[in-house]
């Protein structure tokens, strides 16, 4: 463990001296560079921070440590941004010139340090009131201004602190990944404000105050919403960790609930024959997004992202946005070419499927339209053919690839079969894949009454 977060936070005394000094030794063999700070020119929407290189002992040769940022990007002012490096620089100048050496353990530098950080905040005696001078030493100027900024260095507010962090994700997830780490974040903090208005800073969040709102989040929902919470917060967490907001990450030893999977059962022969036959006077746009999901063994959230211009008729082709957020390349089967409207009549920069015709602009975030389309099925659909919650849009991928499966296992060898359906399902692995037929019961063996006499 390096320490030198702890050790950037105590409180040292004469810092001007000791930088003196380093510069004195600088002029030998140094062991490591004089820390400086990196302002990106004055760009506050860049990372400002302090850096310097220390020499490995196995090389011989002096390396650059990581960067230093401390809470410094919380503050949106130059000055404040650069006052609170300044002191993380000095700091780094004391523990350097005290002995401090990154490829070492410094737990013994820390206790020691720690401990006259400790004295150096114990009150002092009444008896001896301290002599005011009518002069003020260089050595008191440095000393009180560290001392301010000290005090408007503390660790950011929580709200502050998540705000960062989702900036810091804005870039790296999709849209609606980010919004579900926002929704749960700001449960997070609704529930503070009301039942512990005392937490302010981010640095009070711990383990226990974290497990308490999930305990609070599993009493009023479920072990799927409990986990979804933990999940998003925790990488949050760990993005303020990563970024020097916080030293560590409470929610890294939170343990997952076991859940119940959900599970999509597939439709029978007949059942499916009926409902295709029902869409085809009742709602042909419907029925041409679940042959999306059936035959194309698209997700509907897949199915949802199409545009015109994604599909490449004459190639038999479609490029779609897969559950991986990567651009996906899959061959469209004839049997769903066939099915398909005249796609010259419409723009190419329309979606595929809208609520009332295809080829449309339906300007609403993805999320929105999978459940558009969820609630059409429940209403066109289920309520039509009376089918129990077991039986959703995903059913119909699972009951095709289950056809698939049967029907390639009469001519080939299971591992044959599942290198073939990989192929065309897009299962990134083949563990994936085998985990994913077990749960449909895609592999059920023929009548084995024979074995048995």
């Amino acid at each position: 463990m390096s320490y030198l977060n702890e050790f950037l936070t105590f409180d040292f005394k004469s810092e001007h001296v000791f930088e003196h000094d380093l510069e004195h030794d600088l002029s030998k063999r140094p062991q490591f560079s004089t820390p400086k700070i990196y302002t990106a020119n004055g760009n506050l929407d860049k990372r400002w921070y302090v850096y310097f290189s220390f020499r490995n002992p196995e090389t011989g040769k002096l390396e650059r440590m990581k960067n230093i940022y401390g809470i410094a990007n919380t503050y949106k002012k130059k000055e404040d941004r650069l006052s609170v490096l300044t002191v993380y620089r000095k700091r780094l100048i004391i523990l350097l010139k005290k002995g401090y050496n990154p490829f070492e353990n410094n737990e013994a530098l820390f206790e020691k340090e720690k401990a006259q950080a400790s004295k150096l905040h114990e009150p002092k005696s009444k008896a001896t009131p301290k002599v005011q001078s009518t002069s003020v030493t260089t050595e008191e100027k440095i000393e009180t201004t560290t001392d301010k900024v000290e005090k408007s260095s503390s660790a950011p507010s929580v709200e502050k602190a998540f705000d960062l962090s989702l900036d810091f994700k804005k870039n790296v997830i999709s849209d609606r990944t980010h919004k579900d780490y926002r929704f749960h974040a700001n449960r997070f903090m609704d529930w503070l404000k009301e039942s512990n208005p005392d937490i302010k800073t981010i640095d009070q969040v711990d383990k226990a105050l974290i497990q308490t709102f999930l305990s609070h989040v599993l009493s009023n929902t479920s072990a799927r919403s409990y986990n979804n919470h933990r999940t998003n917060l925790g990488a949050l967490m760990q993005t303020m960790e990563d970024n020097d907001i916080i030293t560590s990450n409470p929610v890294k030893n939170i343990k997952a609930l076991k859940t119940k999977p959900e599970r999509h059962k597939t439709y029978s022969k007949t059942t499916q024959t009926e409902i295709f036959d029902y869409l085809k006077k009742e709602d042909p746009i419907l029925l041409l997004y679940i042959q999306f999901v059936a035959y194309g063994f698209l997700r509907p959230i897949e199915v949802c992202r199409i545009k015109i211009k994604d599909i490449n008729v004459a190639e038999s082709l479609i490029k779609f946005k897969s559950k991986t957020n990567a651009l996906e390349t899959k061959r469209i089967p004839d049997m769903l070419l066939e099915e398909l409207p005249d796609l010259n009549d419409f723009d190419a920069n329309s979606y595929l499927f809208t609520p009332d015709k295809f080829g449309d602009f339906w300007d609403t975030e993805e999320n929105n339209k999978r459940n558009y389309f969820s609630k059409r099925f429940k209403k066109v659909v289920k309520e039509h053919f009376n089918l129990d919650k077991n039986y959703g849009l995903y059913s119909f991928r699972h009951t095709f690839i289950t056809k698939l499966y049967q029907s390639l296992i009469t001519d080939y060898p299971p591992n044959e079969v599942k290198s073939r359906i990989m192929h065309i399902t897009g299962h990134s692995t083949m563990d994936a894949l085998e985990k994913y037929l077990r749960s449909i019961d895609a592999a059920i063996p023929d009548d084995y009454s024979h074995l048995l006499k």
